[in-house]
């Protein structure tokens, strides 16, 4: 039987409204660059547009995961390597997203790949039109992938706040842990 004072007082939960007792969801968005300047978008059947996603799975890579998001290619998506690592604190849960670019796709390379949800639907869109129809945190997301996959950088972008990460070798400083 537990104890009365082994119990937390009224209300102490409430005063910690950030505390981390579930573990945290960890995502990769694929940032899918079409040459020509153009980048790859799923369209919704609501019309709106997203980049796709895809969770990471405990023991596996954003760049592993990156691979079950677009399928269709025999030797699987041209996935580049990380490039930004997004990081918020929800209510009682962090909120892991890595952005993935891939190596420029050709036209039949687009027309080979299919999402893995059948609701949307591949589409490739100059990268200004993309930017432009995607929501405010995947526009962030997405400007933030071509200027660092331009540069050879890796950026963390954390509630909101940006920092480069000078050394980008992905298994020491990208870790989510």
């Amino acid at each position: 039987m537990t104890s009365v004072a082994a119990l937390p007082a009224p209300g102490a939960r409430r005063g910690a409204p950030y505390e981390d007792w579930r573990p945290p969801i960890v995502g990769v968005t694929v940032l899918a660059i079409v040459r020509n300047g153009r980048l790859l978008l799923l369209q919704l059947h609501d019309g709106s547009y997203v980049l796709p996603t895809s969770g990471v799975e405990d023991e596996q890579s954003p760049e592993e995961a990156a691979q079950g998001a677009l399928t269709g290619l025999p030797s699987g998506l041209p996935v580049q390597r990380r490039v930004v690592v997004d990081w918020v604190q929800m209510r009682r849960r962090q909120v892991f997203t890595h952005v993935v670019v891939t190596e420029p796709l050709t036209g039949p390379e687009v027309r080979a790949l299919t999402y893995r949800d059948l609701r949307a639907d591949v589409q490739v869109l100059p990268t200004r039109r993309a930017l432009a129809v995607l929501p405010p945190r995947a526009q962030l997301r997405a400007a933030l992938g071509l200027q660092a996959a331009t540069i050879d950088a890796t950026f963390h972008l954390t509630d909101g706040h940006i920092a480069r990460v000078e050394d980008a070798r992905p298994h020491d400083v990208l870790s989510y842990t």
